[in-house]
């Protein structure tokens, strides 16, 4: 049996997390959105009409300060500006409030079940 590439792991618990925040009342507008500047991993509209740009982070245990300490300044610098990208091309969201989220997820070896930590607001 192979081991899952890095590249599928970060996908399933993309999926997870747009499931998750989907069943909360989220409505996935886009997903892993790409340009020079970044990529942000799911572009939300919140129960609130927010436009929420989600990272997702998983980590196998949360030794070294886990999933959402792995989102550093470098990273949500990157996000930031993938974000005005973003804004600047659909254009049908510039009237929208906008936030930056983070999920970090764990897994929970004792329950053999994923840890969520939904950080809303987690950087300006």
């Amino acid at each position: 049996m192979t081991s899952e590439t890095a590249v599928a792991t970060g996908r399933r618990f993309e999926a997870f997390a747009a499931d998750y925040l989907k069943v909360r009342g989220c409505r996935i507008e886009d997903q892993n959105f790409r340009c020079k500047a970044g990529e942000i991993d799911l572009i939300v509209i919140d129960p609130e009409s927010k436009l929420v740009f989600v990272e997702v982070r998983f980590r196998a245990s949360n030794r070294f300060g886990g999933a959402g300490a792995s989102v550093t300044a470098h990273k949500q610098n990157r996000i930031r500006n993938a974000a005005k990208i973003y804004l600047l091309t659909h254009r049908e969201f510039k009237a929208h409030f906008c936030r930056f989220d983070v999920m970090a997820l764990s897994h929970d070896k004792q329950t053999n079940e994923i840890d969520v930590n939904w950080i809303k607001a987690a950087f300006v």
